[in-house]
């Protein structure tokens, strides 16, 4: 009798382990959509919906933070230029 009521849970352990791992070794499917396609699509829905002015302002803020890098970056490598 202590051995039954041993092995029950034994036995329903065992049987959910075999199933997880026979679920865990068939092949993974990936999605067909294209990551970078969506992420486009979805910036663009960003654009146009109800939060269209903040990202239009990521996007400026972004644009001005590579001019200001480009025009500080030109002006190094005009002093090391000059100071050789």
């Amino acid at each position: 009798m202590i051995r039954a009521r041993r092995a029950a849970p034994i036995a329903v352990a065992l049987a959910l382990a075999g199933t997880l791992f026979a679920a865990g070794c068939g092949d993974s499917k990936r999605p067909k959509v294209d990551s970078a396609a969506e992420q486009a699509a979805a910036l663009e829905r960003a654009r146009q919906g109800p939060y269209g002015t903040q990202v239009k302002s990521l996007d400026t803020a972004r644009a001005l933070e590579a001019d200001i890098n480009k025009k500080a970056q030109e002006q190094v490598d005009k002093i090391e230029k000059d100071a050789k």
